[in-house]
């Protein structure tokens, strides 16, 4: 997060509520690109193990295979990346799967709101993949079970801001009228935590009580207007603006078809970036694509 600049406000978008614009940090006049994307690719191992079986993983390598423990670090690294999942269509699949990720962290941070649930790779059939919400997160407050449903839509081609969001916002609708018929897709083993490992049994049998759902879109797009400002602060006054005024246009015909109810727990990330192809040629490279 030291790479990460945000601000939670409103911005004229349903529901009316404190929404977060968050972006690649800038330190003066400089945008923190390539140590964005070096902190990201470090979060990979903990996206795909535990702290617990990270350890087991490296004690094995060491036991079995007479590897020093730095070698060991090394090897679970790579056996990390490997689960970045092949696909026909590549640029597709890098887009989603850093969409995901930056999901991963921001959820953690911006909801407290801890992995509980993931898609089960399904290496088959990429069409399959694309079913499923991209995150279930938890946390726990004021004696309620909060769980939050993730949705990550990223673009890289210009002009792309309108179609991202429509597209988040009903993905996490359907995903919250089907993720529990789905979640069988869904595993918590290997990267959960013990301790949260009865919870995520509850969940999925549906004992977990009293529960909430909330849905969180991040909308991770390529910006086309330029950053006009001669200091850091001026920079990010202006990147500010620019999401202001992206979200002020979105058609509010988009939410007429949802339930008073359900509308509140609707929360969206806005997350602007500037040639944005070129910032996943970064990421693909640092993950050995």
């Amino acid at each position: 997060m030291d790479h990460v600049y945000w601000v939670r406000q409103k911005f004229n978008v349903v529901p009316e509520k404190e929404h977060v614009t968050s972006c690649i940090n800038y330190v003066d006049l400089q945008e923190y690109r390539d140590e964005f994307c070096e902190e990201l690719v470090n979060t990979i191992p903990e996206w795909v193990y535990s702290n617990k079986k990270a350890a087991d993983i490296v004690d094995k390598m060491v036991a079995e295979e007479g590897r020093s423990d730095r070698n060991a670090q090394s090897a679970l690294r790579t056996v990390t990346f490997q689960k970045f999942k092949n696909s026909a269509t590549e640029e597709v699949f890098i887009q989603g799967q850093f969409g995901e990720l930056v999901l991963f962290n921001l959820l953690q941070v911006f909801f407290d709101a801890v992995p509980l649930l993931r898609k089960m790779p399904i290496t088959s059939s990429a069409k399959m993949e694309r079913f499923g919400a991209d995150a279930i997160h938890y946390n726990f407050e004021n004696g309620t079970h909060l769980i939050y449903i993730g949705e990550a839509k990223a673009y890289s081609s210009s002009y792309q801001f309108n179609k991202a969001f429509e597209e988040a916002l009903k993905s996490v609708q359907d995903n919250y009228k089907n993720h529990r018929t789905e979640l069988k897709l869904y595993i918590y083993d290997d990267f959960l935590n013990e301790d949260l490992v009865p919870i995520a049994k509850a969940y999925k049998t549906g004992r977990l009580n009293p529960v909430e759902i909330h849905l969180v879109s991040i909308i991770l797009y390529n910006e086309t207007d330029k950053i006009i400002g001669s200091n850091e602060r001026e920079k990010k006054d202006a990147i500010l603006k620019i999401v202001e005024n992206r979200a002020g246009k979105i058609d509010k015909s988009l939410f007429d078809g949802i339930g008073p109810e359900l509308l509140p727990r609707f929360n969206y990330i806005f997350f602007p970036l500037w040639e944005m192809a070129e910032l996943l040629k970064t990421f693909q490279r640092l993950i050995g694509k």
